[in-house]
């Protein structure tokens, strides 16, 4: 993944607009604290964001490495940790890097290590996101487990994704009291699996003038088959490929593979 080269300001407004987009909660938040209250801490979070998952389980007292290129996002999980439970911010580490290539001081010491919400679909190509399950096991204890959760869009959805905009939502932001208008559309490109989103955000007043921030994102989709192959080649025995949060074992129709993964090796005890 590249460095980000937003401008500050733009930066800041799409983090905060990313938050927005997540008021509705995607439900994970309960398998994490399930998987860390079963094999304990330290925790790796890569691409953590703005905090939605780190802060909360930092609040269930256990130290987590919050790993995130881009650096609007890490400024929104520190204030975000500041406003938590007292004494969460203190079991937090913000770490601005690429996960790619990361080498985090102290080596394989973490037991649970996650890649959340479709983050592992932002990496370049099949090799970076190969380098995230690397990561992951390079900074796993024998037995630590790993956790990957991607979208897996079905054949219909990505045939409507044809480069049209639509209205995603109207939504009061709590933050700066605007109203905000999302427009977003969507490319399929077979060749290299890839999906390329436009999200348009516009917030005003009503009556005043309008401030517009574009984001764009290439996805590069990735299979069960294929992940189940990467964690393999990183070192991991895979647990379970579920298809939602309550782990049920994936089926041919679901939209969504979370891999529950553990790396190989002897564990050791817990502290």
């Amino acid at each position: 993944m590249s460095e980000l080269r937003r401008d500050p300001e733009a930066a800041a407004a799409l983090a905060r607009l990313y938050d927005l987009d997540l008021l509705d909660e995607p439900g994970d938040l309960d398998l994490y604290l399930a998987l860390a209250s079963r094999v304990g801490g330290p925790i790796l979070e890569l691409a953590a964001g703005s905090g939605r998952l780190a802060v909360p389980l930092a609040e269930a007292g256990y130290d987590v490495t919050a790993v995130d290129i881009d650096p609007a996002m890490l400024a929104r999980l520190r204030t975000r940790a500041g406003e938590a439970e007292p004494g969460t911010l203190g079991r937090i580490l913000p770490v601005q890097a690429d996960l790619i290539g990361l080498e985090l001081p102290g080596g394989a010491r973490f037991r649970l290590a996650f890649v959340a919400l479709n983050s592992i679909l932002l990496l370049s190509g099949r090799e970076a996101q190969q380098a995230a399950l690397d990561t992951m096991a390079r900074h796993l204890v024998p037995g630590g487990v790993a956790v990957v959760d991607a979208w897996l869009p079905g054949a219909d959805e990505l045939a409507r994704y044809d480069g049209r905009l639509g209205l995603e939502y109207v939504r009061d932001d709590p933050e700066t009291g605007m109203m905000v208008t999302k427009i977003a559309g969507a490319q399929h490109e077979p060749v290299g699996s890839l999906v390329r989103l436009t999200c348009i955000y516009d917030e005003f007043q009503q009556g005043g003038t309008v401030r517009r921030w574009i984001r764009q994102d290439r996805l590069r989709l990735l299979g069960v088959d294929e992940l189940k192959v990467m964690a393999e080649s990183a070192g991991f025995d895979i647990e379970v490929l579920a298809g939602d949060y309550d782990l049920d074992l994936i089926g041919p129709h679901d939209e969504r593979v979370v891999l529950v993964a553990r790396r190989r090796g002897r564990p050791g005890p817990r502290p």
